[in-house]
Parts: C-alpha cells; sequence; structure tokens
C-alpha cells in the first residue's frame, strides 16, 4: 500500500508527529486534527478440514513451493465467520462450517491481523483464477511455518495433540 502524502480531509501534506505516544502522520495544517494511524488491515483464513486432510492452497504469484491457508480480506458488513466461509466458497468452491476460531495473528509485513478459522469443507473443489494449486494434506504430515497463517496451523496441530484419542 503507497504511503499517505496528503490528508484526506483538507489536501495538506502529512507530517509525522508525536500522538499518544507514537509518531503518526499527522496532517499540517493548523485547523485541521486528522491523523492517519496506518491500522492493520483484518484478513480471514481457513484451516480447511476436507475429508480426511487439511486443504492447502498456491495463490498465482506465490512461489512454486509454496502453499498456505486460504485467505481473503475481510469485507464490509461482514462477519468474521461469514468472510473466512465466503472465501472458502469462492477460493475453492466449498461449503464450508465454522468449526472454531484459532485464534488471532499479527502480520506485521503486511500490516493485516490474521483472523484464522477451523472450517470443516463439503461438496467438489473448483477453484477460482486465484487459486493455482492446491495440496491435500493429511493431519499427522501438516507442518507449520514460522510466520502469518503458520502460526494458526501451529495451533491447531497443538489442540488436535490434546484431544482425547488422539495418536500421535
Amino acid at each position: 500500500m503507497p504511503e499517505m502524502k496528503f490528508c484526506p480531509s483538507c489536501a495538506a501534506p502529512l507530517r509525522p508527529k508525536k500522538v499518544e505516544g507514537r509518531v503518526r502522520l499527522s496532517c499540517a495544517s493548523g485547523g485541521c486534527e486528522y491523523v492517519f494511524y496506518d491500522n492493520p488491515i483484518p484478513v480471514v483464513a481457513a484451516l480447511i478440514e476436507h475429508g480426511q486432510t487439511v486443504l492447502l492452497v498456491r495463490n498465482k504469484g506465490w512461489p512454486e513451493k509454496w502453499y498456505g491457508l486460504v485467505t481473503g480480506f475481510l469485507e464490509k458488513d461482514e462477519s468474521p465467520e461469514e468472510g473466512v466461509l465466503r472465501e472458502v466458497r469462492e477460493e475453492l468452491g466449498l461449503r464450508g462450517e465454522v468449526v472454531s476460531l484459532i485464534g488471532a495473528y499479527p502480520f506485521p509485513e503486511m500490516n493485516q491481523v490474521i483472523i484464522a478459522y477451523h472450517v470443516r469443507a463439503h461438496g467438489e473443489i473448483q477453484t477460482n483464477e486465484e487459486i493455482v494449486g492446491v495440496k491435500a494434506v493429511p493431519p499427522d504430515k501438516l507442518r507449520p511455518w514460522p510466520l502469518g497463517t503458520g502460526l494458526a496451523v501451529r495451533d491447531w496441530l497443538a489442540r488436535k495433540a490434546e484431544e482425547p484419542g488422539h495418536v500421535a
């Protein structure tokens, strides 16, 4: 996202200024009190169980060996639960139901906060133009990665390991 340079209220330049203990871009005009907080963008993520596997996807533009969870931006007037089910439907053509919230994770590299859910999905996989690969991974072969949605995978695997009857 390009850095803000001008105030959206009065078009004056934005200048660094200490606000509430942090340096933020603020309007340089004396009469305007606009502050650009650069808040993180909410993103929903789905750890999808489909049959006896977890689905990982590769988005267009990602390196060939990169796979991750289905993710997408939360839209206006949409709850996170509605958003994650919409993304599963749009990207993989699957009907889903939210099993549980896995957690919320900062992703400062992209100025996002990821809200991750465990989703059980049904139907035949039909990818959209964003998805160029799908892997169905048995949960015992699933390995987390060190940032972004990998933290949700880590937490889901840890909870799964604590379930009664789980065999390691």
